[in-house]
């Protein structure tokens, strides 16, 4: 079995294979100052809720933004899992080429996303494709990747989540509302009003974003999206063809079966 782990700034995602079968995944809040001990812990009673057996896990990989628990992670699969995790970063092979401008700025979680929408997404009628892939994370993020698999380039936004916070804190008249679809585009109450320029306003910015994507990538393109917000918003926009949640693990999985040959 395989222990994948996608440390985000909002959550962390554990996931469980059996060679390509996804057996579990669970998704927990971000903690950054989770020690190794807590996050072991935290981890075994994962596997014990879900009838894993910790002793059948023979190797670990991971992809971090979070710099605070990158050093506990790596602690933690070497003293509760006895193995060394295979760190996706500049230093594992991919098997994607990233064509940024400065490579290591690239977040690996985003490298990693485009490496499982190329596989699992990347071809149509037995030819490949370009896609666009949207991640709805602690920012919204707009991937490209070429028909030839390569890291293009993308877009950074600020999430959902954090345009809904500005306006509580920077409008003193305005309520802190939860993210969801509204009734109606025109809002007949503040809280209305508020929801349908958050929701509606991040369907417009898809749409309008990955349009603009597909011109400058040139050729057809699709687009896949995953992160909390996706489920959401796809329904609401045929800018969005498919949404697959657990796009981020498969990557990890994918990248750990290339570095093993």
């Amino acid at each position: 079995m395989l222990l994948a782990l996608d440390i985000g700034n909002t959550n962390i995602v554990v996931g469980v294979f059996e060679g390509h079968d996804l057996l579990h995944s669970w998704r927990l809040s971000t903690l950054r100052q989770r020690t190794a001990d807590e996050m072991g812990i935290w981890v075994i009673q994962l596997f014990s809720h879900g009838g894993l057996d910790v002793n059948a896990v023979d190797g670990v990989v991971m992809a971090s933004v979070v710099p605070t628990l990158t050093r506990p992670t790596l602690e933690m699969a070497k003293r509760y899992f006895g193995h060394t995790p295979l760190v996706v970063d500049g230093g594992a092979k991919t098997g994607m080429p990233v064509l940024y401008e400065a490579p290591a700025e690239v977040g690996a979680d985003r490298i990693v996303n485009g490496v499982a929408a190329f596989e699992r997404h990347g071809t149509v009628g037995g030819r490949p494709r370009a896609l666009v892939v949207v991640d709805f994370g602690t920012a919204t993020t707009f991937d490209a990747i070429t028909s030839r698999g390569e890291y293009l380039g993308g877009v950074i936004c600020p999430g959902v989540t954090i345009s809904a916070d500005a306006l509580f804190e920077r409008a003193a008249r305005l309520p802190r509302v939860d993210v969801r679809k509204p009734a109606a585009v025109i809002g007949r109450t503040t809280v209305g009003s508020m929801q349908s320029g958050l929701f509606y306003g991040y369907v417009g910015l898809v749409e309008g974003i990955v349009e603009r994507i597909k011109r400058e990538l040139g050729s057809p393109a699709g687009c896949v999206a995953t992160g909390g917000l996706a489920e959401m918003i796809a329904p609401e926009t045929a800018a969005i063809e498919a949404v697959d949640r657990d796009l981020t693990l498969h990557g990890l999985r994918i990248i750990w079966d290339r570095n093993r040959g």
